[in-house]
């Protein structure tokens, strides 16, 4: 167990093809692809990182 609570994203589509986000270990953003949540990779970031990123997207 890796400690991360997972959040699927809510622009996720039915065909379970999303990105999961955990946001409850303190200095720590961790992200996922929901189609290899098992034991795939986990990308962490800062929470700076993840501010940066996600507000590139707009």
């Amino acid at each position: 167990m890796n400690g991360f609570d997972f959040v699927r994203s809510s622009y996720s589509s039915g065909s379970g093809e999303c990105v999961e986000v955990a946001l409850n270990v303190p200095e720590t953003v961790a992200v996922r692809d929901s189609k290899d949540s098992g034991d795939g990779p986990i990308l962490r970031l800062t929470p700076e990182a993840w501010t940066e990123f996600t507000a590139s997207l707009n």
